[in-house]
């Protein structure tokens, strides 16, 4: 694991998006395409933000896959992930080779599982929920299924976070499960970068890095096993690795 610590979030997502880009570049360079997925978020805001303004990148090469989606909530819902990705990254970028979308129906999971098992992932953009989450892989993830897709329940934590981002009124009309990407799947990714900001994931980061073991109650410790995992943290979600 390689920890960077930028000053802030802007910052941060130039740096990430600049690493991003550049295996992107390699990837096309060595074989003619790239792989990617994308994670989503409000800490995802500045990295997509500043790939999309990456120069050099013939997106038309690069398939993307994202991690996940809520169980019935329709496209049109603030909160959708793919609206979010559409709005915020494809829409920005123009053609791609492939856009793969979790539509949040267990009939999704069997077309996406054969689209994305057909060659590995260059690079996967992980973020790191409150709850030390990855995707919505929520503690006690499931750490021993071998399928790329699985429906989740999700915890009052994450359902917290979900609301306190401003996607939902309340509580209690986040939805209670979601399509997401397993924690093995994740892990197949070549290379894999969380990006990490706001004070709001101090706690999240420190218990990912202080953490010695892993363990599916901090699914984000799974990340450190990886061989090569970049953390990207910010000064105010670093500060209980830094004191």
């Amino acid at each position: 694991m390689e920890i960077r610590i930028c000053k802030n979030s802007e910052e941060l997502g130039i740096s990430a998006a600049k690493y991003t880009a550049q295996v992107l570049k390699d990837a096309i360079a060595e074989k003619g395409s790239a792989r990617i997925v994308l994670s989503t978020g409000a800490s995802q805001f500045d990295t997509l933000k500043a790939l999309v303004k990456e120069e050099g990148i013939k997106w038309e090469c690069v398939e993307m896959f994202h991690l996940d989606e809520y169980v019935d909530l329709p496209e049109t819902h603030v909160a959708s992930f793919r609206k979010y990705l559409k709005e915020r990254f494809v829409a920005k970028v123009g053609t791609l080779k492939a856009a793969h979308f979790v539509d949040g129906t267990k009939e999704c999971i069997a077309k996406l599982t054969e689209e994305i098992r057909k060659e590995p992932i260059d690079i996967g953009l992980i973020g790191i929920g409150e709850n030390a989450h990855i995707a919505f892989n929520d503690p006690p993830a499931d750490f021993d299924t071998k399928q790329a897709y699985i429906i989740v329940n999700l915890n009052e934590r994450c359902k917290q976070q979900q609301m306190g981002e401003g996607w939902f009124a309340t509580i209690d009309d986040v939805p209670k499960q979601a399509v997401s990407m397993t924690a093995y799947q994740i892990m197949q990714c070549k290379k894999i970068v969380s990006c990490v900001p706001y004070k709001v994931k101090a706690e999240a980061v420190e218990k990912t890095v202080k953490t010695k073991e892993v363990t599916n109650l901090i699914p984000s410790t799974l990340l450190k096993t990886h061989p090569d995992f970049i953390l990207y943290v910010d000064e105010d979600s670093a500060s209980g690795i830094l004191s």
